[in-house]
């Protein structure tokens, strides 16, 4: 017996893996999966456990670093959310035919919802694609359980396995028992195989074979067996759940015995590849199924025709085509399927304040020099806390990370450098990184001009403060070095780079002026890097002090530090003008700059 303690999903799964013998990890943050790294490596280091766990670059180059460990007999893991799957799409696909030799787990987090991703899809449709098994945990507790048998499954099969929470697993939190860790060192051994690891297209074709009949194997265990959750006999319908929305439909019936008395539920951890003759050996006696899923129709799919009575679910609209599966609305869908009255939708939440950067954020000052330098510009942004430059009408698109840059170069093919029209594209310093390289160098090389403004905060703000190649700590051992910003920017062919602190707001704004005229003279891409730290990263030293400010007399109320500068520091007073809100002015001081009426003053 070990030692209980109250877990979030993500570090319950952290544990899982190093409980487990996992020695490498890789990942690239992304809510809701940020924090298992986080606590694979803060684990590690509190009790001493042997592991390279890193941030890497972005999804694609952990999934491969940590496939190489894998390929020489370790246990690895890789994980990331959902959109980040997309990124590592190559290597996934690819992978699952050439297979491992030691375990390899993808840890994919989806966000129905979505609470913070462009889009709600299911990590399990791209996993069918891939041919990749996948477990779909139902809590945090049974997300730490089913690494050991997801390890278990990858071994014995030499496959890639997924591992697929969601945004309510990710962050709930529940008594997880941990055990003490040990190390368990494995020889490294890389078997020359070039049929294998190096297979060419003819090759492929036999391990396509090989994967499929795999796949049999894996449906056939008895992993894939779905579990009755409760008393099944006499029952004459039946809910087939997986995932989180298994816990909801469980809940439900504990709480109202009228669908416990009219319901057999089952809870199915592999929902593919689905283990087709034991499901319908176990739905026989039901005159309906409903299945019970989020997001995609994944087993629903595989389900058709496997009985001869009505199937139901989203294919059939009887779930939502869309949005987060919450207890409300499984409670309610499983009334509708039992015929019991539905309980009375819940009101509508009032709308609550749209969010905004923070009080002293250097992105804002940031975008408001670049609606100046360029006016009536098109500024394609891209994915961080920075997007929310939407609200002061400084970001036009956000696409996808890296988007921002190719799509820049994009709006200046459009409309040339002749036309009048600037653009000036906004990228933080992490996803720059992560994939705005490569459109960079093909700006250049194609002739884009247009400015890019590239949001160094020297951190990955919005998914929990976590390092950048810039910073030392982004290195997990004494051979590792920092990599430069601007020299990555040189070396992709650019040739104005300034670098300039956006608190200097006067001079940081000539800097923009000189970048949108070289640009409108057709000179390529003009980088323009806005250097300040995070003031909400405690990792990193506070660099600017603190000054207090007031608003003077001269305050007419026009509006403009509220409404287009749109720091929450500053909000309508009495008197007919602004005040300033002490315990929210982060002191930067930027507003007594855009003041036109010179009105704010410090104190």
């Amino acid at each position: 017996m070990g030692e209980t303690r109250i877990l979030m999903g993500n570090e319950a799964l952290a544990r899982g893996l190093i409980e487990n013998g996992c020695t490498m990890a890789a990942s690239y943050p992304g809510t809701p999966a940020s924090e298992i790294l986080d606590a694979i490596q803060t684990m590690a280091r509190e009790e001493g456990y042997p592991i390279h766990a890193q941030w890497s670059i972005n999804e694609k180059v952990a999934y491969e670093t940590a496939l190489a460990h894998a390929y020489c007999g370790g246990r690895a893991a890789v994980s990331m959310k959902q959109v980040g799957l997309n990124v590592a799409a190559d290597p996934f696909l690819s992978s699952a035919y050439i297979g491992v030799k030691g375990g390899f787990l993808v840890v994919s987090a989806d966000d129905p919802g979505p609470h913070s991703s462009q889009t709600e899809q299911d990590s399990r449709l791209l996993a069918m694609l891939a041919k990749v098994p996948v477990l779909d945990p139902a809590s945090p507790r049974q997300a730490k359980d089913l690494v050991a048998a997801a390890y278990d499954l990858s071994e014995t099969h030499e496959i890639p396995v997924m591992i697929r929470p969601t945004t309510r697993v990710c962050h709930a939190r529940q008594n997880v028992e941990c055990r003490p860790l040990s190390a368990r060192p494995r020889t490294p051994v890389f078997e020359r195989n070039p049929g294998r690891w190096a297979a060419t297209p003819k090759f492929r074709l036999i391990l396509h074979g090989q994967l499929n009949e795999k796949l049999e194997r894996i449906a056939a265990s008895p992993l894939a067996e779905p579990v009755a959750i409760n008393d099944p006999g006499g029952k004459t319908r039946a809910v087939v759940a997986s995932g989180v929305v298994l816990a909801h439909a469980k809940e439900a019936l504990a709480e109202d015995p009228r669908l416990d008395a009219e319901l057999a539920l089952f809870q199915v951890l592999m929902p593919y590849p689905l283990n087709l003759t034991a499901l319908a050996r176990a739905l026989s006696p039901f005159e309906e199924v409903l299945v019970l899923e989020e997001t995609a129709p994944v087993m629903e799919m595989q389900m058709a025709g496997l009985v001869d009575r009505p199937l139901v679910g989203r294919r059939t609209g009887f779930w939502p085509g869309a949005g987060e599966m919450t207890p409300d609305v499984v409670y309610a869908g499983l009334c509708r399927f039992t015929g019991l009255e539905a309980p009375a939708a819940s009101p509508a939440a009032a709308p609550g304040r749209r969010p905004t950067l923070c009080a002293g954020c250097p992105h804002r000052a940031a975008f408001y020099a670049l609606m100046e330098a360029l006016p009536n510009g098109v500024y394609p942004s891209d994915i961080g806390c920075y997007t929310l430059g939407m609200n002061m009408g400084a970001v036009d698109t956000c696409l996808c990370m890296g988007a921002s840059v190719a799509m820049g170069a994009g709006f200046a093919h459009t409309f040339g450098s002749e036309s009048g029209k600037p653009v000036g594209a906004t990228i933080g310093d992490s996803t720059f990184f992560h994939s705005g390289i490569p459109p960079l160098i093909n700006a250049v090389s194609h002739g884009a001009s247009f400015v890019l403004l590239i949001l160094d905060n020297g951190t990955t703000a919005m998914t929990g403060h976590q390092p950048t190649p810039a910073l030392e700590r982004f290195q997990v051992s004494a051979v590792g070095k920092t990599v430069s910003l601007e020299k990555a920017c040189r070396a992709c062919g650019v040739d104005f780079l300034e670098i300039g602190d956006p608190y200097e707001y006067d001079a940081f704004l000539e800097i923009l002026r000189r970048a949108a005229d070289f640009a409108a003279q057709g000179g390529g891409p003009a980088v323009v890097i806005s250097r300040h730290p995070c003031l909400m990263d405690r990792h990193q030293d506070e660099t600017h002090e603190r000054r207090g400010f007031q608003v003077t007399e001269n305050c007419v109320d026009c509006g403009v530090c509220q409404e287009r500068f749109g720091c929450p520091a500053l909000v309508r007073g009495g008197e007919e003008r602004m005040i300033i809100l002490p315990h929210l002015c982060a002191g930067c001081g930027v507003c007594a700059y855009i003041c036109p009426m010179e009105a704010i003053e410090e104190v």
